[in-house]
C-alpha cells in the first residue's frame, strides 16, 4: 500500500490534477505552487479530486482589488479583501502556500491606510472601505507568522510596522469612549457578526457610516467588546515582537499589551460562568454565549487552566458549541440559537472563518488532540460537499451559503496539512502527522493519504496508512513511525521531537536516521529528542467532550 501510495505522490502531475485555469494570471499562481512542492493524493479518488478542485477555486479567489496588484479575495457573494478575514488569518494560512500574494495582501492594508492611521475594513474594485472597523483576527500576528515562515525581510516587515501602531493610534483615539482601556463595539459589523443575536437592536453599521461615531440614541451602545479588546491586546503583544526583531524598544508595547489585557478581564470576564460578554453603556452584561470565547482565546488570552475549562465547560460541551459538525456560532442551548445556513448568519451555523481560527487557540495550549475531534468532520463535510461554502449546517454538515469562499478553501487545505500532512511552523519546526481523515457518518472507511512539499530545496514526502507514517527526504526514507503521532523535525530533517495526536497512548517505536527509539507517549504529551533520548517537555492532559 505504502509503495502504491508513494508511486501515485511522484508521479502526480500538479498542473494537469488542476485542470484549465481560470485566467492568464494564474499560470503565475500554478508556478509559485509547484515551486512549493505541495502534492497530495489518497487512495480515495475524492479526496484527491477535491482537493484539486480547492487548489483551482483558490486561484479564482486572487486577483487585483483596490489597485492593480493581485491579492487574496474573500470569494463567493464576497469580491474584495476584508481586515477581518482575508486580509488577516486567510492570508496567514494562504503563506504556506503561495508566500507572495500573502505578502501582497498584507502590505496592501499598510499601502490603503488612511492619513489618520484608519486601516480600511475591506479593499474592492470600488476602493478601500473605511465605514466600520471590522476586527477579529489580529492583524501583528498573520504578518509575524509570515515574516517569520517566509525568508523574514526586515525590508517589508518595517514597511508593516510604520503602519500598525498608526492604526494602534487611532484605536485608541476612537474607540474607548468610556475610558474602560478596553475597545468599544459601535455596530454589528465592527466585528463582523452579521445576524448574530449578540447585537439585537444594535444598528449594523456606525452611526453616519463613520467608524468615529456611535448611534447617540441607541440605548444601550456603545459596547465594550471582548473580541475587539483582544485583539488590540494580542496585536501589542505581536508589534512588541516586530519591534524587537527590528531594533525598536519593545517595552512600550508589553505594557500596552497588558493594560488591555487586565482591560478585557475586568471589563469583559464573568469568573462564575468562565466566559467573555460584551458591556453595554451601562455597566451591564449582554449574556449571550457566541464564538466571542474562541475569538478572545485564539488572541492568546488566559493561562492553561482557563483553557481547560473553556473546553470543558463550552468548546466541547454538546449543549454549547460541541454539535456533530462543530463549532457553532451561537451556544446550542440559547433559545436565540438558529442553524439556518442558507445566508451570511453567526446566529448558530456553524462558520468556516471560525474553524480556520480554531487552531491557533487550541494549539497555543497543547491541545492538538481535542482540535483533531474539529478537524475530522469538518474535512468529511468538505470532502462531501461540492463546493467550498461558507456555513454547515451543524447537525448534519450539509453545505451552507455561497461558494467559491477562500476561508472554507483554505479550511481544507490546512486540516489537510495539519492532520495528515507537512506543516511549516513559525518557530523552525516542520510537523509531520499520521492521522488518516475519516467519514463520520454511515459506514467505516480507511482513507490512506501522502502528502508532499519543498522545504529549503528539500523534498519531503510523507506517506500515512492505518499502520503509520513514513518519511522521505529527496527520495530516501528518513523515519516511520506510528499511527495517532505527530513527528516534528527542523528544516533540514534532523528530529526535534513527538507528540500524541490521539486520545490513546501509543505505543510503538520511531525509525529515524538509523535509530530505532522506543516510543510511548499519551494523548497531547510532547516529547523533546536530545540526540540520545525522548524526554517529556509538557503534558497539559486530555480534556474529554461534555453533555451537560
Amino acid at each position: 500500500m505504502t509503495e502504491d501510495l508513494l508511486a501515485a505522490l511522484r508521479a502526480t502531475d500538479v498542473a494537469a490534477a488542476i485542470g484549465p485555469l481560470g485566467k492568464p494570471a494564474d499560470a503565475a499562481l500554478l508556478d509559485e505552487w509547484q515551486r512549493s512542492g505541495v502534492r497530495f493524493v489518497s487512495n480515495a479518488p475524492k479526496l484527491t479530486a477535491r482537493y484539486y478542485q480547492a487548489v483551482r477555486e483558490l486561484f479564482d479567489c486572487i486577483a487585483p482589488a483596490a489597485d492593480d496588484t493581485p491579492i487574496l479575495h474573500e470569494g463567493g457573494i464576497y469580491h474584495g479583501c476584508w481586515l477581518e478575514s482575508t486580509g488577516t488569518i486567510n492570508a496567514e494560512l494562504l503563506s504556506r502556500f503561495l508566500p507572495s500574494i500573502s505578502g501582497a495582501t498584507f502590505a496592501a492594508f499598510a499601502r490603503h491606510q488612511r492619513d489618520d492611521g484608519l486601516f480600511p475594513y475591506k479593499m474592492t474594485a470600488g476602493g478601500p472601505g473605511f465605514s466600520q472597523i471590522q476586527l477579529v483576527s489580529p492583524l501583528a500576528r498573520s504578518v509575524w507568522n509570515h515574516f517569520c515562515l517566509n525568508g523574514r525581510d526586515t525590508a517589508w516587515l518595517r514597511t508593516q510596522y510604520d503602519a500598525m501602531p498608526r492604526y494602534d493610534a487611532w484605536i485608541a483615539r476612537h474607540r474607548d469612549t468610556l475610558g474602560t482601556g478596553a475597545v468599544e463595539a459601535f455596530s454589528t459589523y465592527d466585528t463582523g457578526h452579521d445576524l448574530s443575536s449578540r447585537f439585537w437592536h444594535v444598528p449594523d453599521s456606525p452611526f453616519g457610516n463613520d467608524p468615529t461615531r456611535c448611534d447617540p440614541d441607541n440605548p444601550i451602545l456603545p459596547f465594550i467588546a471582548p473580541d475587539l479588546t483582544a485583539n488590540i491586546a494580542c496585536q501589542r503583544h505581536y508589534l512588541a515582537r516586530i519591534a524587537d526583531a527590528l531594533g525598536k524598544d519593545a517595552a512600550g508595547w508589553t505594557d500596552k499589551a497588558e493594560a488591555s489585557t487586565e482591560a478585557l478581564f475586568a471589563q469583559c470576564f464573568d469568573a462564575e460562568d468562565a466566559f467573555f460578554y460584551d458591556r453595554d453603556r451601562h455597566g451591564r452584561p449582554v449574556r449571550l454565549q457566541s464564538d466571542v470565547l474562541l475569538r478572545v482565546l485564539a488572541c492568546e488570552i488566559g493561562d492553561g487552566d482557563l483553557f481547560r475549562q473553556a473546553l470543558a465547560r463550552y468548546l466541547l460541551n454538546t449543549r454549547k458549541f460541541f454539535a456533530k459538525f462543530p463549532l457553532t456560532s451561537i451556544a446550542l442551548d440559547d433559545p436565540r440559537f438558529d442553524p439556518s445556513f442558507a445566508q451570511n448568519s453567526w446566529a448558530g451555523p456553524t462558520n468556516f472563518l471560525t474553524l480556520i481560527r480554531t487552531a491557533h487557540a487550541f494549539e497555543h495550549h497543547g491541545h492538538h488532540v481535542e482540535l483533531s475531534w474539529i478537524t475530522q468532520p469538518t474535512l468529511a463535510a468538505l470532502f462531501e460537499a461540492d463546493g467550498f461554502p461558507q456555513t454547515l449546517n451543524p447537525f448534519t454538515g450539509a453545505a451552507g451559503f455561497t461558494e467559491k469562499y477562500s476561508p472554507s478553501i483554505l479550511c481544507m487545505l490546512d486540516f489537510i496539512e495539519r492532520l495528515s500532512g507537512i506543516l511549516p511552523r513559525p518557530d523552525g519546526t516542520v510537523w509531520f502527522t499520521s492521522l488518516l481523515p475519516k467519514p463520520v457518518t454511515h459506514k467505516h472507511e480507511t482513507w490512506n493519504t501522502g502528502y508532499a512539499r519543498t522545504i529549503d530545496g528539500a523534498v519531503f514526502e510523507l506517506i500515512n496508512t492505518a499502520d503509520g507514517g513514513e518519511i522521505y527526504r529527496d527520495g530516501h526514507l528518513l523515519c516511520r513511525f506510528p499511527a495517532g503521532t505527530r513527528v516534528i523535525l527542523d528544516r533540514s530533517g534532523a528530529l526535534s521531537g513527538v507528540l500524541g495526536l490521539t486520545s490513546r497512548t501509543v505505543r510503538g517505536t520511531i525509525a529515524f536516521d538509523g535509530q530505532t527509539v522506543p516510543l510511548s507517549i499519551a494523548p497531547n504529551k510532547h516529547l523533546s529528542w536530545d540526540g540520545t533520548g525522548l524526554h517529556r517537555s509538557a503534558n497539559p492532559g486530555l480534556v474529554l467532550p461534555e453533555y451537560d
